[in-house]
């Protein structure tokens, strides 16, 4: 195994640079005027489909007390609608609209063409095979 500290300091670093590429990627978003949560909670709607208050809050790490707002102001913007449950009429379910779905679309668009330049631009084919590889690891490391 190896040293400690050599793996210690490598997690600070990719710490460092996985935050810095978070930051830049947001810095891409375009001016839609929403915040980080409601963004990130549009988003999952996307792809997963509807979701009750409860478990796009668990998917967020936040109490549901606390996205009512955003889920009010998401929902008077037109961008997600609510619906009874399927099985549980107590509950409401959280779905995207074809509204918020383009605006999902054209933030991620936006993102990913900054991210395809600066990759073109800035890295050479060996990097960007490196940066592929990186992206493999990356992932194995969300999941644990």
């Amino acid at each position: 195994m190896e040293d400690n500290q050599d793996t210690i300091d490598l997690a600070r670093q990719t710490r460092d640079s996985v935050s810095a590429l978070s930051r830049r990627m947001r810095q891409e978003r375009p001016a839609h005027g929403l915040g980080l949560t409601s963004a990130s909670v549009l988003s999952r709607l996307d792809r997963v489909g509807a979701l009750s208050p409860k478990e796009l809050a668990a998917h967020e790490g936040v109490q549901p007390q606390s996205l009512t707002r955003q889920l009010s102001a998401l929902e008077e913007r037109g961008l997600i609608t609510r619906r009874p449950h399927d099985r549980d009429g107590r509950q409401v379910l959280m779905e995207i609209t074809e509204a918020g779905s383009r605006l999902v679309a054209a933030d991620r668009q936006s993102r990913d063409a900054w991210l395809a330049r600066a990759i073109a631009t800035r890295l050479t084919p060996v990097e960007r095979e490196v940066l592929s590889a990186a992206n493999k690891l990356l992932d194995l490391l969300s999941e644990t």
